[in-house]
Formats: C-alpha cells, sequence, structure tokens
C-alpha cells in the first residue's frame, strides 16, 4: 500500500501571483539584456532551464552564451524573488494543508515528494513563502537536476530507493500535477497520475490527457486520497 507521492509546486500547491514569473524575465534582462516574447508563451509545467532556453533562444541569444548565463539568471532570479515575494503574495491552495498533513502523519503507507521545474532552491522559497516547510518533503526532483520534465520521476524513484531502500515502480508512483506535461511526464514508468485544474489548465483539458484521476482542486481530502491508494 506504500506510495511515493510526487507533487508539483506551480499551478498544484500554490500561486505565486506572477512574483516568480516577474523575478525571472527581470534576471534574465540582467544577465542577457532580454527576457525574450512577452506573449505567446507559457512556463506552465516547464522546467525553469528550459523556459529560459526557449525564451532566449527565441530572441536570437545562441547556445553558448545562454549557457555561460545561465548561473547568474538564477542567481538574479533567486535573490528578485526573496526580495519581492512576500506570504501574502503566495496562495495555497484549497485542501493543500490538510492533504500534506495527512500523508505526513502516515509516513509507512507514503513518502511526500516533490517533482518541479522549478530549480531546487526556487521551490524551497516558494513553499516556504507559502508556510508549507520545505524539509516535510523526503524525496525531491528539480530543474536544476534536468532541463527535460520526463527525466524527473526516474531521478525521485532513484532518491527514495537511496533514502529507503526500497525501490517504487507503476501505480505506486503518484504524480500530482496541473498540466498535461504532469500528467505525460512519468508514462514511461506507468505511474499514477492525478490531475488538478487549479492552474491554468481546466478540467477538460486535462481529462483529454487521460489521467488516472482528475479533480477540481485538491480541496476533497478523502476523495484525493482514495485516488492515491485506490
Amino acid at each position: 500500500m506504500e506510495r511515493l507521492v510526487l507533487f508539483d509546486i506551480d499551478g498544484t500547491l500554490l500561486t505565486s501571483n506572477g512574483v516568480a514569473a516577474r523575478a525571472f524575465r527581470a534576471a534574465l534582462e540582467e544577465v542577457f539584456g532580454t527576457s525574450g516574447p512577452r506573449s505567446g508563451y507559457s512556463f506552465a509545467g516547464k522546467t525553469d532551464p528550459q523556459i529560459a532556453h526557449d525564451l532566449l533562444r527565441a530572441a536570437g541569444v545562441d547556445e553558448e552564451r545562454i549557457l555561460e548565463g545561465l548561473e547568474g539568471v538564477w542567481e538574479h532570479y533567486l535573490a528578485a524573488f526573496a526580495r519581492d515575494c512576500r506570504r501574502e503574495c503566495v496562495e495555497v491552495f484549497p485542501g493543500v494543508h490538510p492533504l500534506l498533513d495527512r500523508l505526513e502523519a502516515e509516513p509507512e503507507r507514503a513518502v511526500l515528494g516533490l517533482l518541479t521545474g522549478n530549480v531546487r532552491e526556487g521551490a524551497r522559497l516558494k513553499l516556504e513563502a507559502a508556510g508549507i516547510d520545505f524539509g516535510r518533503f523526503r524525496v525531491g526532483a528539480f530543474g536544476s537536476d534536468h532541463a527535460e520534465r520526463t527525466e524527473l520521476p526516474a531521478l525521485a524513484v532513484h532518491r527514495a530507493e537511496a533514502l529507503l531502500g526500497r525501490r517504487f515502480s507503476g501505480k505506486e508512483i503518484v504524480i500530482i500535477g496541473d498540466t498535461p506535461l504532469d500528467i505525460a511526464c512519468g508514462a514511461h514508468l506507468g505511474v499514477r497520475t492525478i490531475a488538478v485544474a487549479t492552474g491554468t489548465y481546466t478540467e477538460a483539458e486535462l481529462a483529454a490527457c487521460g489521467p488516472d484521476h482528475l479533480f477540481p482542486s485538491l480541496a476533497d481530502t478523502a476523495a484525493v486520497w482514495r485516488a492515491i491508494f485506490g
């Protein structure tokens, strides 16, 4: 019955109400003099390195220069986000706290983890600004680990095995997210997917991606619990 439960952050657990995106674009401007196209591009479901590459390539920045400047982008981005983000800027979605509390209360059944495109320090800053202890998530895979979202689930599984001495597989691995990329990224591992329509995608759009379970939010703790362990 044990599950490795991997949560996305933005659009799933919380929203920074645009603070993170503004800090990200400001960092690109600071380092590269451009933040790429201002419209027609969605950050949703992508890793931070992928977002940076996409926007900068669209602005004509060559790959070598992008790679040389990324560390500076993260430095400026994290500093700006830490400065501008206050708890009142961050909205935690309905049901998040009760669900995390219930899962954490039964560590023999559920291992809490993160599966997010955020660089690791960005993930920590967002969660702690929302009043969610970063340390309660025992494993994680982040955009700073790999630019490709599809590489992150296997990394989280590997880290869980190293920590616990137990290999999770198939439907024992649960990915909870708000975008089609969250639903798709673990398909090669046969994971259980729970989609939640608290981000930018509607329930109809998420349903078309074929998640195992779909909820308008995480507010119904009992129903989400059944989806995780059913």
